[in-house]
């Protein structure tokens, strides 16, 4: 008997090939989902991690906006001059100040309209449809539109304003306790009037969801309509009230092109965007308005962890 002879390595791959066996219909499917799902995975994390690093390492470093064509990695050393120089400025704690008045007062004024027109349009009345699209044509129609119109309504100068509370009343200081913050109380009117069709449209969609026999069993024991609605109502939609307010604080927080429509950001409505702003473009100081990007970024972030570790874990509960 001859002794057979050592197989090949092209022979072994052959019979590995012949004995391999075939993906089922299920592993060629999530094969297929990962392949189908790589490309847009690596472009949203290119254009949402990139910007971050890159914002991130301009807060360290002294850059200007003449800077950036010839900019070196390797010519910069890294310093914290950017924060310095942010928070020496005196006008830092009246921004923020100003930011958190903005941001709590236009979120709370939006979701209060929203909850009132949401009550009004949730029973059947004849031109309910005609009032549910009314509401919505603030939050539908062009910012730049109606920004000029609420500037037009609002100055100073003009018939309405100067009968109702006087000449140069946009230019009164805003303060957490004066007397005559006028400026940003139009903000935060304007804030308010913009946004409440966001939270009315989800606050009506909660109210429709409530079962009837909540509200019967309640018509028997002879609840008034306060009392459905203390007792009922808000407590049904405190999840929803809780989101939205979240969500419209996070955005109102970063709102720049209301603030800089409406008032320029003049009349102690210089919010911390604002400032970003000016540090980029005013003084074209690419590393401190990147530093006081990173700023509201963790001003904002300290302000969710404690909602989120407090007002929704209560919430939920609830």
């Amino acid at each position: 008997m001859q002794p057979s002879r050592p197989k090949s390595l092209s022979e072994k791959k052959e019979k590995g090939a012949r004995t391999k066996r075939p993906l089922t219909l299920y592993q060629r499917e999530q094969r297929l989902a990962y392949l189908l799902l790589g490309p847009p995975v690596i472009i949203i994390f290119s254009l949402i991690l990139f910007p971050v690093v890159w914002n991130v390492w301009l807060a360290f470093h002294r850059v200007r906006l003449l800077d950036l064509r010839r900019l070196s990695w390797w010519q910069y050393k890294a310093t914290v001059d950017n924060f310095i120089k942010i928070f020496s400025q005196h006008d830092f704690g009246s921004s923020l100040k100003a930011t958190l008045l903005y941001s709590a007062g236009g979120t709370s004024l939006a979701l209060l309209l929203g909850l009132v027109a949401a009550v009004m349009v949730h029973r059947r009345f004849k031109g309910r449809n005609i009032v549910r699209g009314t509401f919505l044509i603030p939050y539908v129609a062009p910012v730049v539109s109606v920004a000029f119109a609420w500037r037009f309504i609002l100055d100073p100068r003009g018939v309405l304003m100067t009968g109702l509370l006087g000449a140069g009343f946009l230019e009164q200081p805003v303060h957490l306790l004066g007397e005559r913050p006028w400026a940003m109380m139009s903000l935060i009117l304007f804030e308010g009037w913009r946004y409440f069709p966001f939270d009315f449209l989800f606050i009506l969609a909660r109210l429709q969801a409530i079962p009837r026999d909540y509200y019967e069993a309640a018509s028997i024991d002879g609840a008034s309509i306060l009392r459905k609605f203390f007792h009922i109502t808000l407590p049904q939609l405190k999840l929803v009230l809780a989101t939205l307010f979240l969500l419209r604080f996070m955005w109102t927080f970063n709102k720049f092109d209301d603030v800089f429509l409406v008032t320029r950001g003049t009349a102690g409505t210089r919010v911390l965007t604002i400032k970003v702003y000016d540090f980029l473009i005013g003084e074209f100081d690419v590393g401190t308005g990147a530093g006081m990007a990173l700023v509201l970024f963790t001003v904002l972030g300290m302000l969710l962890f404690v909602y989120f570790k407090w007002v929704m874990r209560r919430a939920e509960q609830d």
